[in-house]
């Protein structure tokens, strides 16, 4: 699929997303017979609602249908990005505070992990507290990926 259709997409799914109160994480394009496209929404605050995303799900279609942008049948699947896919956008780090991540993130050219608990988010870095109770302040600019881990 090319980049403009995807564009599109995207404009089209933010357009829709905001009125929900939600943002868009990513969009996935799966190719199969049918294909398949996964819009992925979070929100700053509270879990995402199945009932958010089919009313989501269910506008967005009617304009993609009236653009005519996909021929012939395609698949739309509005979801939350779940637990296992890592953060991508800042505005989930806040929403997180208080669980544990696993962090990669690279300083001086050189890649390192920390594990521990997001304690602080501000606009450029978050600080984390790790199982001996050190805060560890890293830039959002140094990330390279941040997985959250569930309670078990």
């Amino acid at each position: 699929m090319n980049n403009d259709k995807i564009n599109t997409l995207k404009t089209i799914a933010e357009s829709v997303i905001e009125q929900e109160n939600m943002f868009l994480v990513d969009v996935e394009v799966k190719h199969q017979k049918i294909p398949e496209y996964w819009i992925l929404v979070d929100t700053e605050r509270e879990g995402v609602s199945l009932e958010a995303c089919s009313r989501v799900s269910r506008e967005i279609s009617s304009l993609l249908d009236e653009q005519e942008l996909f021929a012939g049948a395609y698949r739309l699947n509005v979801s939350s990005p779940g637990l296992s896919r890592p953060l991508s956008d800042k505005r989930q780090y806040r929403k997180n505070r208080g669980r544990s991540a696993k962090i990669k993130f690279k300083e001086s050219e050189n890649y390192h992990s920390a594990e521990g608990v997001i304690d602080e988010v501000d606009d450029s870095s978050i600080t984390i507290l790790d199982n001996d109770k050190n805060q560890r302040k890293i830039s959002f600019d140094s990330i390279v990926e941040t997985i959250i881990i569930p309670k078990i």
